[in-house]
């Protein structure tokens, strides 16, 4: 199944393992509506905090539609075998960059979030993050989803970035550093 990931993950960070226990729940109470947004208006979607892989610089995306600076990512789709194949999808097709190279296929984080309604149908995201390292020099395309795509220093986030956004960084560091 594609959630089986959530049970072989154990975050480092304790509010992210008390999150994934709702993820858990939300997934068993929701079946097939979990993973699909046409079912529901409230469903999981797959992240990924491009990185350098010294860890320095993040690949952010300024989202047409939110009109903020974000990491990349997106709904599933039918194809998708797992969430972090939807991720490292997502990540490619936003970002640009294909030879993006997985960290694990485990999750980085877990990030629930309502939308406003300029996100159409959708209500909340169950947002699940996954890591890739992009290789040195690689210069990201912008995608009908962006109005930009840039990287960043980790420590220097942009101006309209929301400040969630800086939180599940530091705690995505803090998990990929761990492991």
């Amino acid at each position: 199944m594609i959630t089986d990931v959530l049970d072989a993950w154990t975050p480092r960070d304790l509010a992210q393992a008390g999150l994934l226990d709702e993820y858990r729940a939300f997934v068993a109470a929701s079946g097939p509506a979990a993973v699909d947004r046409s079912l529901a208006p409230e469903h999981l979607t797959a992240s990924c905090f491009v990185l350098t892989p010294d860890l320095s610089r993040v690949l952010l995306c300024f989202h047409r539609k939110g009109q903020f600076w974000v990491q990349l990512g997106g709904h599933l789709e039918p194809g998708d075998q797992s969430l972090a194949a939807a991720a490292l999808r997502e990540a490619r097709e936003e970002g640009g960059i294909a030879d993006l190279r997985p960290e694990s296929a485990l999750p980085a984080d877990v990030h629930r979030h309502e939308l406003a309604a300029a996100f159409g149908r959708c209500r909340v995201h169950w947002d699940v993050g996954f890591v890739a390292y992009a290789p040195a020099g690689s210069a990201p395309l912008v995608s009908d989803e962006s109005e930009r795509v840039e990287w960043f220093d980790v420590d220097a986030l942009p101006a309209g970035t929301p400040d969630d956004v800086a939180v599940r960084l530091r705690t995505v560091l803090d998990e990929v550093r761990s492991r």
